[in-house]
């Protein structure tokens, strides 16, 4: 059989190029570092490294998800530190202001000191963060969270300007966590469970005191609800509305220093009402924003310091006012400190997460790196096998170009 000249030729060409292209394609990978250089080398491990890149990217988006909200929370966490400091402050100005030997003069400084307190909690509550942002407005991004209105001649009364919105931030792929606490859940709020908490009535013109209210039958038909007790007064008579057994109110007599049971809660009372006169007990944690206004607690306590003692009366309307302030003062920072144990957990699952996001990290990174990454020390070999075989069939190629007989008939 013979062969033509152009078939040795195109054999020869066709050779060299599959020879080149084997070389082209091990040194593309060498100076890649990737086996798979085009998705045509391998289209399954291609197809199956771009989801796992995919997969990456998300993993990578929630860390950084992670990263805002524990900024977030930090923060937060920053502030509920600085208003449980402040509510400590005024609890023991509270404390101190109980002292009866206090002058007028005295008690005007300690309001003073006070309204110190006072004003760097509604800084607190106003608080934002680098961008602008009001952190406890909930939704209302750009609007103070609390507002003050002229109180005339007392404090300013300051009201709630958020919404109940609390921002959610996704962390994880079936997870999403708070990453805010709205203002009137901090401020204005007690935790469920709270202390009952005795409140004069504010036209009671006695001399009554209260000490307690403290728990004394949690197994009482009607504990946990809220009850008034009201005073009547003919001549020396005094009785007060309570209930009996079966839930009805009967008038009973009221005796100075003995103990009043209601609601299997115990009030201790002290000193003569007037007609008309009440107290109302309610359990901290059913008391509405205005009643549990960490604001209006502090404010009514500076207002009732500067105001003049010059009856027993008056002297007993400070007492029970200071009294149910201490209370509130205590519930308020119960409720600080439990928003801040709640941050303090968001902001531990958070690193759990993150432990968990790094681990998802080190098995996507080597599943990629099994699919698509170079065996170096394999390519040098092969890099080297085909430039031998490309050197031998260029070598070839030249060797049969000198095949003609008619370099032998000269």
């Amino acid at each position: 059989m013979r062969i033509s000249t152009v078939t040795m030729y195109e054999q020869g060409v066709s050779a060299m190029n599959r020879q080149q292209a084997d070389f082209t394609q091990v040194g593309q990978q060498i100076a890649s570092w990737k086996s798979v250089v085009n998705p045509s080398d391998d289209p399954r491990a291609a197809s199956r490294a771009v989801g796992v890149s995919q997969s990456l990217a998300v993993n990578e988006q929630q860390e950084s998800s992670r990263t805002s909200a524990r900024n977030s929370l930090s923060q937060e966490e920053s502030v509920l530190n600085s208003v449980s400091d402040a509510i400590g402050s005024a609890k023991s100005l509270v404390v101190q202001a109980g002292n009866g030997t206090l002058s007028d003069a005295d008690r005007e400084s300690l309001a003073s000191d006070l309204e110190g307190a006072y004003e760097t909690l509604i800084g607190l509550g106003n608080t934002t963060d680098g961008n602008g942002t009001y952190l406890f407005s909930g939704y209302q991004d750009n609007a103070k969270a609390f507002s003050r209105t002229d109180g005339g001649d007392g404090v300013d009364t300051i009201s709630y300007e958020g919404d109940q919105g609390v921002k959610k931030q996704k962390i994880d792929a079936e997870r999403s966590m708070n990453t805010s606490d709205t203002g009137s859940d901090v401020f204005m709020k007690f935790s469920s469970g709270s202390e009952y908490i005795a409140e004069a009535g504010e036209d009671n013109t006695g001399n009554m005191t209260f000490s307690g209210p403290d728990v004394v039958d949690p197994q009482a038909d009607r504990y946990g609800e809220a009850f008034t007790i009201n005073f009547s007064v003919d001549g020396d008579d005094i009785t007060y509305e309570a209930y009996d057994d079966d839930g009805n109110t009967v008038d009973v007599p009221y005796e100075e220093g003995k103990s009043i049971t209601s609601n299997g809660v115990r009030l201790t009372l002290e000193g003569k009402p007037e007609d008309g006169d009440s107290l109302t007990v309610t359990p901290g944690g059913d008391m509405n924003e205005q009643q549990a206004s960490l604001f209006k607690t502090i404010g009514d306590t500076i207002n009732a310091l500067r105001q003049p003692v010059e009856t027993d009366a008056d002297q007993a309307a400070l007492d029970n006012t200071l009294s149910t302030a201490s209370r509130k003062l205590d519930a308020s920072l119960d409720n600080v400190l439990t928003t801040r144990a709640s941050v303090g957990a968001r902001m531990n699952e958070l690193d759990a997460l993150d432990d968990v996001g790094g681990n998802r990290e080190i098995a996507y990174e080597q599943t990629r790196s099994d699919l698509v990454d170079l065996d170096y020390n394999s390519a040098i070999s092969d890099y080297m096998l085909s430039q031998v075989g490309l050197q031998a069939s260029q070598k070839s190629f030249a060797d049969i170009q000198q095949m003609s007989l008619f370099q032998y008939l000269n």
